[in-house]
């Protein structure tokens, strides 16, 4: 078994063999590539990622249905890692990253035109998986389904890059709390919330993803600032750009601050003092992220036919800021 498969929460969701049938997909998938685009396919997918997605998606099928996860499921949450991994591409490219999980991304290694020409190859398979009927089982297969498989796909595709446009363009912005929960919304919400709609094939638990997604988010940028393994971004890089991260949010509602903040060029000593009042600002960051937990647990009770499952994941992603 992979690796990474071995957590905790994979046990107790009951997602261990599908965890396992979702790593042999995605390593089947990646030989077959084109050769030429073999060796950039095996560094992206090779490991290190968490996969709370495809746990995201299983866990919500499993709380609406007593049905199997099948091969269209399977090959669901493979499309939504492949876009994923294109998301994380484009953002190490636009923030000048050099490492990701631990070993250089994918344009430090192998230049910017591949890592580019990757992503658009990765975003067309990622099509062609959701519309071919081998991806799916024979009795599960129904054109309603790859349309509306496909539709959540460009759905996520489309708020993908409209997050990213908005990250970028409210950069040095004088904004709050809740101009980060559009943000992170949009960004890693959209992402948890897609899989909410492919796992149950409904709307049923759309809102739960997206909180569960906004939970996720600001775990990774509480983190960050705890000194934590990142889960994906970079605290140094996002107070260099401007990014409003939750503690930055936070933390210059203190006029000065927010003159720093909005600086094109701060300085070092600038940028020290931007930190240490972000992590000032982590026990109340912690409870903001308490109660964005609290509305994804009551959307579960709400919607699901077994919350529990969807409980337990919300309570092991808020962990995650204190790691």
């Amino acid at each position: 078994m992979h690796p990474n498969f071995k957590g905790n929460i994979t046990d107790a969701l009951g997602l261990t063999d599908e965890m396992a049938q979702l790593q042999r997909a995605i390593t089947d998938w990646a030989t077959q590539t084109h050769p030429e685009m073999h060796e950039a396919m095996a560094w992206q997918f090779g490991g290190g990622s968490k996969y709370f997605r495809p746990l995201t998606l299983f866990s919500c099928h499993r709380a609406m249905s007593g049905a199997p996860i099948g091969r269209g499921l399977i090959h669901a949450a493979l499309a939504v890692e492949m876009v994923h991994n294109v998301s994380l591409i484009v953002d190490d490219i636009v923030d000048k990253s050099e490492t990701r999980r631990g070993k250089p991304t994918m344009h430090h290694r192998f230049g910017e035109l591949q890592a580019y020409m990757v992503s658009g190859y990765i975003v067309a398979d990622g099509y062609e998986l959701v519309c071919d009927p081998a991806c799916y089982d024979p009795e599960e297969f129904d054109p309603r389904l790859v349309r509306l498989n496909v539709q959540l796909l460009s759905e996520l595709l489309k708020r993908l890059g409209v997050a990213e446009c908005m990250q970028w363009r409210l950069r040095r912005q004088p904004l709050g709390v809740e101009d980060w929960r559009q943000i992170a919304g949009e960004d890693t919400g959209s992402m948890f919330e897609v899989c909410a709609c492919l796992g149950t094939r409904s709307q049923a638990l759309r809102q739960y993803g997206r909180l569960l997604g906004m939970v996720y988010h600001g775990c990774d940028d509480v983190g960050d600032v705890r000194g934590a393994q990142a889960l994906g971004g970079g605290g140094k890089e996002d107070l260099r750009d401007g990014i409003l991260t939750l503690p930055a949010a936070l933390a210059i509602r203190d006029p000065e601050l927010r003159t720093i903040f909005c600086k094109p060029q701060p300085s070092d000593a600038e940028l020290d003092l931007l930190a240490r009042a972000n992590a000032d600002q982590l026990d109340e960051a912690e409870r903001v992220l308490d109660g964005l937990a609290q509305e994804a647990v009551e959307q579960a009770r709400r919607h699901a036919r077994d919350p529990e499952r969807l409980i337990a994941l919300v309570e092991h992603t808020r962990r995650l800021s204190r790691l």
